[in-house]
């Protein structure tokens, strides 16, 4: 069963057809939208990539797609062109992690918490929280959330690969 699953993922056409362009993508755009990059990123470890490179373009995509999703929070209008408002109840629960907890919900639950996380950059930008630290805390949070995906992915998968036969 997980061979079938390892051999569908590396054998999907857009990770081949696209690579890390698409991992650049994906990457940007699951800042603002819940699109998971585990995936991605595993199909284009197994498919050979090298380490380092994949960590670069989806650090760099994601810290990207991190500006761009504090950009379309500062500017509400935008906001309300490029994505449907945030349920309330999302909202409500971004601002009450920011409000509680300050500047480690944009670095340590920002990156993790699907949905929430996906908010909460919105939210900061949308309260007009301050940029310069606004963006030391989201470029750690993205680093070590593309670290932690990419070296465990990594680890994770040559031990599958290894154990099976």
């Amino acid at each position: 069963m997980i061979g079938e699953i390892i051999y569908n993922i590396i054998h999907n056409t857009f990770f081949i057809k696209y690579g890390l362009l698409g991992l650049f993508i994906n990457g940007m755009f699951s800042s603002f939208i819940p699109i998971p990059t585990e995936v991605t990123t595993s199909a284009l470890l197994l498919g050979g990539k090298n380490e380092l490179d994949v960590f670069l373009v989806l650090n760099i995509g994601s810290i990207i797609g991190g500006f761009i999703a504090y950009y379309i929070g500062y500017n509400a209008k935008l906001l309300r062109r490029v994505r449907k408002t945030p349920e309330k109840k999302y909202e409500k629960k971004s601002m009450s992690l920011m409000n509680r907890y300050g500047w480690t919900v944009i670095i340590f639950f920002s990156p993790w918490m699907p949905v929430i996380g996906d908010v909460a950059s919105i939210v900061a930008g949308s309260q007009k929280f301050d940029f310069k630290k606004y963006t030391v805390a989201m470029i750690a949070g993205k680093t070590i959330k593309s670290s932690a995906i990419v070296f465990l992915s990594s680890w994770i998968l040559s031990l599958i690969v290894h154990l099976l036969p």
